[in-house]
């Protein structure tokens, strides 16, 4: 490709990226990590259509820079290569003239771009990448950019960000806004967070949509995947068997293929952000490696999708929203998340950092059965007695309490106050 066949094409992006209205929209926390004044490259990552690029060019034109943009996941440039790359960025030139800072929207769809990236780094440039892929950060990033670049992962929307597209009023005290603030938690659960999908109509439609181009596109095409079908049903069953422990050797019995390969594209579908892993916590690699459950990136996969059978089980729902928002909350401090399950007990989530346990969460989304109850309470205090952890949250949907036991104090919290907690 030659700078001239692809001035329209950019052209035609720019006219995109300086029309946008921002003014609708909700402000999102990740916007704040965005560094410009930073000579590192800034690399947002996350599931496609969570808002990657759209903060990115908010940062941008609220910041009144000479910016540029590319977006690669474009039909016109699919079969863009390295060797392209100059071309692009003369192209570029000639349509914006000079600029200090560039967006390369979706870059990991170009093989080579770490080394374009880099070449524009050392020339001072000041970049910001978006990819829908982690490979992004595991070989490519790390092989070749190791240093110079600043992660910052992005989700679907929040459940605060959720209340403020609503224009929910989450400070209210009656019981009225109480029960609109509960309600709006109800939906949020059955719906997710995507943020095209707040206002869209047809629900299924834009899902189905959003899982083809993540199978087909970010996985299979990327990957050169030789059983694509399996694949397709391999995402299709842990979607809705999410929040349950990953066995490869079952799958694999399951669906006529080795284990390794189910060990591939299962960690193909985490490359892709649409699964989400946790390992059980131990002080031993190995066992940290063979305990592993995965989640779901966003509660729409599990509901909005057709034949689906994951749509009652509101507590497991809950629970994949909370692991969602730990993982937000604890990327943020650097510290993990983990799960935690022997012969006597199981603790749904922990915190910790530098190996120390700082944070015990069970959820349970009704436990006004005497039974649960004092199930959930036992796990936590044999967990608290474990770990030597004094931060211990059982998290509902609606109940609230603090429970003192052998010398523990254990907050009952409902689900809306937490995830509305900063």
């Amino acid at each position: 490709m030659t700078a001239q066949e692809l001035l329209p094409i950019v052209a035609e992006q720019k006219e995109e990226f300086l029309s946008e209205d921002f003014s609708p929209l909700c402000p999102r926390s990740e916007q704040e990590q965005i560094d410009l004044n930073s000579r590192l490259a800034q690399v947002v990552i996350g599931v496609r259509r969570s808002g990657k690029s759209t903060i990115c060019r908010k940062a941008l034109r609220e910041a009144g820079v000479k910016a540029a943009y590319i977006n690669f996941d474009d039909e016109r440039l699919e079969k863009a290569q390295s060797a392209d790359l100059n071309a692009i960025l003369e192209a570029l030139y000639i349509v914006y003239g000079d600029f200090q800072y560039l967006l390369l929207d979706e870059v990991q769809n170009v093989e080579g771009w770490p080394l374009f990236v880099n070449r524009l780094l050392r020339q001072n440039m000041h970049l910001l990448v978006t990819g829908s892929n982690a490979k992004l950060l595991s070989n490519e990033l790390t092989t070749h950019l190791t240093g110079r670049h600043h992660k910052i992962s992005l989700y679907p929307f929040s459940f605060d960000e959720y209340t403020k597209i609503k224009h929910i009023d989450t400070t209210a005290l009656t019981t009225k806004g109480q029960a609109e603030i509960k309600r709006t938690l109800n939906e949020y659960l059955m719906q997710g967070g995507f943020p095209e999908l707040i206002n869209e109509r047809n629900r299924q439609d834009y899902i189905m949509g959003l899982l083809d181009a993540i199978i087909k596109r970010d996985i299979t095409k990327r990957f050169n995947v030789r059983y694509p079908e399996v694949l397709q049903r391999l995402a299709t069953y842990l979607i809705d068997n999410f929040a349950q422990e990953y066995n490869a050797t079952a799958l694999a019995e399951m669906l006529g293929v080795s284990d390794h390969t189910i060990d591939t594209y299962c960690h193909y579908l985490q490359e892709a952000f649409l699964l989400l892993s946790i390992h059980k916590f131990s002080y031993k690699s190995r066992d940290r490696i063979r305990g592993e459950k995965l989640y779901v990136v966003d509660n729409a996969f599990i509901s909005e999708r057709l034949n689906t059978f994951s749509t009652e089980n509101m507590g497991w729902r809950l629970e994949n929203a909370v692991y969602v928002e730990l993982l937000h909350r604890a990327g943020v401090r650097y510290a993990d998340v983990f799960y935690y399950r022997d012969r006597s007990f199981e603790v749904d989530f922990l915190v910790a950092k530098n190996g120390v346990v700082e944070e015990l969460y069970q959820v349970c989304y009704d436990m006004t059965s005497a039974k649960t109850r004092k199930r959930e309470i036992k796990s936590m205090l044999q967990g608290a007695k474990k770990f030597r952890c004094e931060n211990l949250t059982i998290i509902t949907f609606s109940e609230q309490e603090t429970i003192l036991q052998d010398n523990y104090t254990i907050k009952v919290i409902p689900a809306s106050q937490w995830l509305l907690s900063k």
